[in-house]
């Protein structure tokens, strides 16, 4: 596994994370003993890089990553966040970047993960009540104690960049990124190599749809939010079937998965980026493994730009897009 570094001054890791989100919830029934095979499985191919979140199933997610890496903590780059607060509906979110709350909930985390230090503490969301500069001042704080390495930020602006790395380095803005969410190339990626701050792209795989084997969104049973996405809904979901096939067409040309096609199209956009493909099971964290080993070329990127142009994509990435800086 190939190594990319989180910054200008933040720590080598694999070129492929992992993201540990659906081990969960959001993507229908979970098994924690597999889960734990499929982490573990991943540092024996060399991925070192492990995503999660105090949001992701209310903490159980901090406490199965935790979990799993007991015995091997010294091999693993350990990223969470905070400022996404859920309460008892299942649907209501919140968001707080208030410094009392960063503190809190970077001990909450620690306790859960039962480790001293996190790696890579996001701030998950922007809260627009609270100045950038006093939620990133009070993750610097957390930085001088000890309590985390580096500092990232989550769906932001441009601007929002820039203020935040006035305060204290940023390593890395994570951001939803892929052949079928390019919004970010406008003006948020240059912004982010302007002042060295690694990009980590959440969903590379457009959350499966970019696999290419999804059931259509009135068959995915409830508990799967994908149901519930207009990306995956009604004529939405046909047009980008359509892209999609696009896509299978070329991944077949380079004897590779559609899944693999789109993760080394991620790969291929610079070194400062590090897709976090998420899954919890083991046939496709070996898919997408192999990923790293495919190499485009010039006339196959061209292809995948004319199969999915810029604003080919039909239906938001969320249902509510009022917590995303654009």
């Amino acid at each position: 596994m190939n190594k990319r570094r989180l910054g200008n001054g933040g720590p080598e890791v694999s070129a492929l994370g992992l993201g540990c989100m659906g081990m969960s919830e959001f993507y229908g029934p979970t098994d924690e003993a597999e889960s734990i095979r499929v982490i573990h499985r991943a540092l024996e191919l060399g991925i070192d890089f492990l995503d999660t979140a105090d949001m992701y199933g209310k903490g159980h997610n901090e406490q199965l990553v935790g979990r799993a890496i007991a015995d091997r903590r010294d091999r693993v780059v350990l990223a969470t966040k905070f400022g996404i607060v859920r309460g008892d509906d299942p649907a209501a979110r919140a968001i707080d970047g208030s410094p009392e709350y960063v503190r809190k909930a970077c001990d909450a985390s620690l306790r859960r993960l039962g480790v001293d230090h996190i790696d890579l503490y996001y701030m998950h969301r922007r809260d627009p009540r609270v100045p950038i500069e006093e939620t990133v001042g009070a993750m610097a704080e957390l930085v001088a104690a000890g309590k985390v390495g580096h500092l990232g930020l989550s769906e932001v602006n441009a601007e929002s960049l820039r203020r935040a790395q006035a305060v204290h380095p940023i390593a890395a803005l994570q951001s939803e990124y892929s052949l079928f969410a390019r919004d970010i190339e406008e003006e948020i990626l240059p912004a982010a190599r302007e002042l060295g701050i690694a990009l980590v792209a959440y969903s590379p795989i457009s959350r499966g749809l970019l696999g290419g084997a999804l059931p259509p969104a009135d068959e995915m049973p409830a508990d799967d939010f994908r149901k519930y996405l207009p990306r995956f809904a009604g004529e939405n979901a046909a047009h980008n079937e359509a892209l999609v096939a696009g896509v299978r067409k070329i991944a077949d040309e380079a004897g590779c998965t559609p899944a693999q096609l789109a993760l080394a199209w991620a790969l291929s956009r610079g070194e400062d980026v590090i897709p976090i493909p998420g899954t919890k099971r083991l046939r496709y964290l070996e898919e997408n493994t192999a990923a790293g080993a495919v190499v485009l070329t010039s006339d196959q990127l061209a292809a995948l730009e004319a199969a999915v142009p810029g604003g080919a994509v039909h239906g938001d990435r969320y249902p509510d897009m009022s917590s995303i800086e654009s």
